[in-house]
């Protein structure tokens, strides 16, 4: 039992050593789905909420994502997911040099707010596969 109780506390010391503290106007490279390895993720805003707890809501530039009715029938950009901290945990890989972007996420925020709406913890490549199935109805194939 001891033992065990030394790992966890030195796993969990291991993640607090990783250095990864996550705020407001960063850019992180993640893993990426395939053909989109050079999106970015953008941190916008962070809360806490009281049944969910802390939030990060995230831009993602960089992408090929199919949207019926889009002028080019794809956007690039996802402008307000909120991800909570298992998900950029999971996801994210390295501060980038990238700067921040001037991005209009509020409307988003609005509307996720109004609803009550909920925190994806899964990781970010797989909430911009949920994201493109559900707007385009189709799952996304390898590539694009």
């Amino acid at each position: 039992m001891r033992t065990l109780l030394t790992m966890i506390f030195l796993m969990a010391v291991s993640n607090l050593a990783d250095g990864r503290e996550f705020d407001i106007g960063q850019v992180w490279t993640y893993k990426t789905r395939p053909g989109e390895e050079q999106s970015v993720l953008q941190i916008n805003k962070v809360e806490n909420v009281e049944k969910l707890g802390r939030i990060y809501h995230i831009s993602v530039f960089h992408l090929h994502v199919s949207v019926p009715g889009a002028p080019e029938g794809f956007v690039s950009e996802l402008p307000h997911l909120p991800v909570s901290q298992k998900s950029l945990d999971d996801s994210v890989l390295l501060l980038s040099k990238e700067p921040a972007q001037d991005v209009d996420f509020e409307e988003g925020y609005r509307e996720w707010t109004e609803a009550s709406g909920g925190v994806f913890t899964m990781p970010v490549a797989e909430v911009v596969d949920v994201v493109e199935t559900t707007v385009s109805g189709v799952p996304r194939s390898n590539g694009h």
